[in-house]
């Protein structure tokens, strides 16, 4: 077989997700709006938790962290999005490409065990509440939060290693609006078997074993709330771990939709969608799901309203 030219390739070109000018500008003021409401409901979330000494619990330790993750990694998507969409500027550099792809991909990783740790906290103030505070301590918090960030710094690293090893000399355009692993890989001349055996295995094995722990948190809590024999017990239990599971299923929905298929099917359509979904939409639902759901978040807020009207009122 003739060798190809391997060829230094300083830019790649973002598809998008439309060519339409039309289109274009619906979904800029669309995407704008989304992120402006993440980025209020994340920071809102942070501060709300920040503030209220009453939040100052162990699950909104964690939950302070989610809004933390979910503002960060739509901000490394959405405002080269919105750049694309607006400018039709799609071009992108070498660089830029891979620390928006290795940042996307260690801000998810975490999340991951983020929401398995949360589900992990669900259960122990579900079945074994009394020993709560005790078992989910200042320092087992701090330890989960390490272990997540480390594992999701451990799946970035890796995928660094692997995409540094490719060459691209046929194409530069990435048909995606934003760069993915899966899409890019499609354009190395490299032979990338063996590096998306690599990639598949470390990003699998930390959706998997996440998964396990939801799932495991989630059949116990179950098993105990049918334990109980008041419909009002059941209905409390049930609603202290509503908000989280509900998150769970959309993240770990639209990840398992996108990646549960092989790289070479990957094109605009259907998989853009999902993408869509999991990098600009679930940022903004997160807070309101665990603000419109949770009166704890509703009346904290209030708590915090009154005290900065109340200096105002002595003034």
């Amino acid at each position: 077989m003739g060798r190809r030219n391997i060829t230094h390739v300083s830019d790649f070109i973002l598809m998008g997700l439309t060519d339409s000018e039309e289109i274009r500008l619906v979904l800029c003021t669309l995407f704008l709006l989304i992120y402006l409401i993440a980025v209020l409901g994340n920071v809102g979330m942070i501060l709300i938790i920040r503030l209220d000494s009453q939040l100052n619990t162990p699950m909104y330790f964690l939950l302070s962290h989610l809004s933390f993750l979910d503002l960060s990694y739509s901000s490394v998507i959405t405002p080269k999005t919105l750049d694309n969409l607006l400018t039709s500027n799609k071009y992108i550099s070498h660089l830029n490409c891979f620390i928006q792809m290795n940042f996307f991909i260690f801000l998810a990783a975490t999340e991951c065990f983020l929401l398995s740790s949360m589900a992990y906290d669900r259960y122990v103030a579900i079945c074994d509440p009394l020993h709560y505070l005790v078992v989910m301590s200042t320092r087992r918090c701090c330890s989960i939060l390490f272990g997540s960030y480390l594992i999701g710094f451990m799946d970035a690293f890796v995928n660094v290693l692997c995409m540094s090893r490719l060459h691209f000399c046929d194409s530069n355009v990435i048909y995606h609006f934003f760069c993915e692993t899966p899409p890019i890989l499609v354009l190395s001349c490299t032979d990338t078997h063996a590096i998306e055996i690599i990639i598949s295995t470390f990003a699998g094995s930390t959706l998997l074993v996440s998964l396990i722990m939801v799932s495991a948190s989630y059949v116990a809590i179950l098993s105990t709330i049918l334990k109980i024999t008041s419909t009002s017990g059941k209905q409390k239990a049930f609603s202290t771990c509503a908000s989280h599971l509900l998150a769970v299923i959309v993240f770990y929905g639209t990840i398992i939709f996108t990646y549960s298929k092989p790289n070479k099917s990957y094109s605009l359509g259907k998989d853009h969608v999902a993408s869509v979904f999991y990098t600009i939409v679930i940022p903004m639902l997160n807070p309101l799901i665990y603000s419109l759901r949770n009166k704890e978040v509703k009346n904290a807020l209030r708590r915090v309203m009154q005290k900065r009207k109340g200096p105002k009122q002595l003034q």
